[in-house]
């Protein structure tokens, strides 16, 4: 429970992480975009006009926002590691899984070099796809209105966040009430939170079990489906 926990958390510092550093290079969209999200806060009963006056730094995003998100972007991958360490802590606890779902102690075997291989074999992979796409499709992902310096008296025509979070804003979106819509976008995620909990088989697999391989491949869908209509 507490590695999946901590999981969640590692989840909710990433996206912040990369929210922020969209902000950053100060472009339309990063405005924006931030004025919009920040500007959710305000859905707060009672405190909420205050506490996004108190984020921002005055009655409107500027030069102290950038530097405190600045900070904050510069500060939350070294959370995010501390974090992690504890996540495997907590995992070497109980151990891993495996797609079979059963004892893995008789297969153990030395990490170096069979791991040490795999990992970085898989690393390399990403770190590949990762650097094809930086050189030499920089701009596949991001927003064209980006490349225009923010501008405070002139709106976008869509304002929307960057893909990975195309999700979470099509929620938001679809509910009519700002403090309903704030709500459904954070229990989109929070809602990890009980999967736990809805686990009582003792197959730790779902190798053998077909309703649940079902629901995963349906969230999933769903997840898909919400980006693209995040994206329109």
């Amino acid at each position: 429970l507490e590695t999946w926990n901590i999981g969640i958390i590692l989840l909710l510092m990433t996206m912040a992480t990369a929210f922020m550093g969209y902000v950053l290079p100060w472009g339309q969209m990063s405005f924006w975009g931030a004025t919009v999200i920040t500007n959710l806060l305000s859905a707060i009963p009672y405190i909420g006009t205050d506490l996004v006056q108190w984020l921002w730094g005055g009655y409107s995003i500027d030069n102290p926002t950038l530097t405190r998100f600045f900070t904050l972007h510069f500060i939350l991958p070294f959370i995010i590691a501390t974090f992690t360490i504890l996540h495997l802590l907590f995992l070497h606890e109980t151990g891993s899984n495996n797609p079979c779902g059963i004892p893995s102690d008789s297969d153990k075997i030395p990490f170096h070099p069979y791991y040490t291989t795999k990992d970085i074999l898989g690393m390399a992979l990403l770190l590949l796809i990762l650097m094809t796409l930086v050189l030499f499709s920089p701009d596949l992902l991001s927003d064209p209105d980006n490349y225009m310096p923010a501008n405070p008296l002139s709106t976008p025509p869509h304002i929307k966040p960057e893909w990975y979070f195309l999700f979470a804003y099509a929620i938001l979106r679809s509910v009519p009430n700002k403090l309903g819509g704030v709500l459904a976008l954070l229990l989109s995620i929070l809602i990890l939170t009980i999967v736990p909990m809805l686990h009582k088989s003792k197959q730790q697999s779902m190798m053998f079990r077909p309703l649940s391989q079902f629901l995963l491949w349906f969230l999933i869908m769903i997840l898909l489906i919400l980006t693209w209509i995040g994206s329109q």
